[in-house]
């Protein structure tokens, strides 16, 4: 890699005069190159991959190194040439791209990986906080890892760049997954997600009203259905018919009224935000033992612990269960079943971050001046700031803002 960025010259006139010679090398001392890991995923658990070749040459063209495991983005459909060709390191051997100085995965980190890292490195991943072991924390902390949670990461509006757009995907996959499990190909009760003409149209109760409940609203009233939003929040409910511009049949979560719209209900969405609550199970089994038989349930809350009784933890090829003739599809990483959008934006998101890490010097300053991205640290230099964390394993943190005044 040919850095051509221009080297400091004593001659102020060939800068037009305008800037000093030394505060030119002082901006010259600002950037920093980054050597950025892609260890490949777990396939049969994950099929994303966090940055798309497109990604990785706007990286290369800004000066950093890329090293890519050898089919890493195989789950996505890109391949080692599509990377090489746009100017990443294809990497057989897992360790040398563990090794690299910052680490991009989409699933967390396993222990095994953690021990093949060199130590003081970033780390960026998702985490799935309610589901961690103190091993992983700890594995990261003796390692003096700087590791960041991407589902964390705030923008300058004060949103989390990343839950939305997987909420979305996630909210439209939904609905089609439950279209397809009511169906008969799939052992179901052979009905139509939607409506026509002369026929009731299906009932589709969504649990929450955040983006997830949206795009799925958005998806299922597009195909005819008839959908009820249940949520705590009057605001959220009023936001939501606002979003979708139009009335919707809607309630605060009253036990008698749900478990009354559940024994309809042909499908139930979870897609209610539990990271401040922790699991809380607004649909309990009893309900479920009343709903129809054949009828669907997708529990997206399934990474935070679900909010759904019957809902149990199931990967990508174990997705699929039946309990009290109610077919269940609970998977913490929907979005991983359609990689390749899934993936171009996660990419959109964290390519530009990378790119402003780099021309602002490195993390350090990266993160005192961005408070959105400094929320989602949950260790610093093998410190833990997670006081949610903390509480569980009994594992002191601290404040991050003031271990960044102290580093």
């Amino acid at each position: 890699m040919v850095d051509q960025r221009p080297e400091p010259t004593s001659n102020p006139l060939m800068y037009g005069g305008i800037l000093p010679q030394e505060e030119m090398i002082a901006l010259g001392k600002k950037y920093k190159k980054l050597t950025i890991g892609i260890p490949k995923e777990k396939q049969h658990v994950e099929q994303r991959v966090s940055l798309t070749p497109e990604a990785v040459e706007v990286l290369v063209d800004n000066g950093h190194e890329v090293l890519i495991e050898s089919k890493a983005g195989e789950g996505a459909r890109y391949n080692d040439t599509d990377y090489s060709e746009c100017g990443a390191f294809i990497i057989e051997n897992k360790k040398q791209v563990l090794n690299a100085d910052i680490i991009i995965k989409v699933s967390p980190l396993d222990v095994k990986e953690i021990e093949m890292l060199k130590g003081n490195q970033v780390v960026l991943s998702s985490v799935h906080i309610t589901r961690q072991s103190e091993e992983y924390i700890r594995a990261l902390m003796d390692k003096k890892i700087t590791a960041f949670a991407i589902e964390q990461i705030r923008d300058e509006h004060d949103f989390y760049p990343v839950i939305q757009s997987m909420s979305a995907i996630s909210g439209i996959s939904a609905i089609n997954i439950a279209a397809e499990l009511l169906s008969n190909q799939s052992g179901g009760k052979g009905v139509l997600l939607g409506g026509i003409s002369g026929i009731t149209p299906t009932e589709v109760i969504i649990i929450g009203a955040d983006t997830v409940a949206e795009f799925a609203a958005r998806a299922a009233i597009g195909l005819g259905a008839l959908v009820k939003v249940f949520d705590n929040s009057p605001q959220k409910l009023e936001g939501l018919q606002q979003q979708l511009g139009q009335r919707l049949h809607t309630s605060i979560f009253h036990p008698k009224v749900l478990r009354r719209a559940l024994k309809s209900a042909d499908v139930v969405i979870g897609a209610l935000n539990l990271w401040d609550t922790g699991p809380r199970y607004f649909v309990t089994e009893d309900m479920v033992k009343d709903m129809k038989k054949g009828s669907v349930i997708i529990d997206l809350s399934i990474d935070q612990g679900g909010c759904i009784e019957t809902s149990e933890y199931r990967t990508l090829q174990d997705a699929i269960y039946t309990k009290h003739d109610v077919i269940h599809f609970t998977v913490p990483n929907l979005p991983s079943r359609v990689a390749r959008t899934a993936s171009i934006a996660l990419s959109n998101i964290l390519s530009p971050i990378l790119v402003t890490v780099g021309s602002s010097g490195g993390f350090k300053p990266f993160l005192k001046a961005n408070l959105g991205v400094r929320n989602s640290v949950y260790i610093y230099n093998g410190i833990l700031t997670n006081e949610y964390l903390g509480n569980q394993f009994g594992i002191p943190s601290k404040n991050i803002d003031l271990l960044m005044a102290a580093f």
